[in-house]
């Protein structure tokens, strides 16, 4: 298959990986891309671990099961290194992401022998910056996009500006808070 990228997302319920994810194949969509964005948990319930996926393709995809072998993994809540295996089933030629105001080197050391790439953002600090609070998913979709490169990231902004113009049409500081928490990201996100 031609250009196939598979993303697992871990967070926790309440965060917003699920919506970012179903966010993430929106945007693809648009851009002329097959997707498929999905999530997995168990009983819902707020701060319980979940996990969501991404397959994005230039052509169209008849797997529909969960994604085991991630090109990239992205970690909206650090505290689930200690207890999920983050990094299981991920290609030593793909990435992880993960939410820390730790320095990539820093973090590397508690993904249990991960010789991979590494990329850490702050989306804590973003999100309260741009948005007043903490909302990390916005922040952890502009570095997923940034990271794997599913599509040039002036795209990504124009496509999450009518994105987001639709979904809050009524709230304007909504819409400038997640776009310049978007653009700070790209900018941010450390390797």
């Amino acid at each position: 298959m031609k250009q196939l990228i598979e993303i697992r997302w871990h967070g926790r319920g309440g965060q917003g990986a699920k919506t970012a994810s179903l966010l993430l194949a929106d945007v693809a969509f648009s851009t002329g891309k097959y997707v498929q964005g999905f999530p997995e948990y168990g009983p819902e319930r707020m701060g319980a671990p979940i996990t969501a996926y991404n397959r994005i393709s230039d052509e169209r995809s008849l797997v529909h099961s969960n994604i085991y072998e991630p090109d990239y993994v992205v970690v909206v809540d650090e505290t689930l290194l200690e207890s999920v295996p983050v990094t299981k089933g991920l290609k030593e030629d793909g990435a992880i992401i993960i939410n820390t105001a730790k320095s990539p080197e820093e973090i590397k050391k508690e993904l249990k022998g991960y010789n991979g790439r590494v990329f850490t953002v702050d989306a804590r600090k973003i999100s309260e910056a741009c948005l007043g609070r903490y909302f990390p998913n916005s922040p952890m979709l502009a570095a997923v996009v940034k990271v794997s490169e599913v599509m040039p990231t002036d795209v990504f902004i124009e496509q999450m500006q009518h994105s987001f113009e639709h979904k809050f049409a009524t709230k304007p500081e909504v819409i400038k808070g997640n776009m310049d928490a978007l653009r700070r990201t790209i900018e941010e996100v450390r390797s």
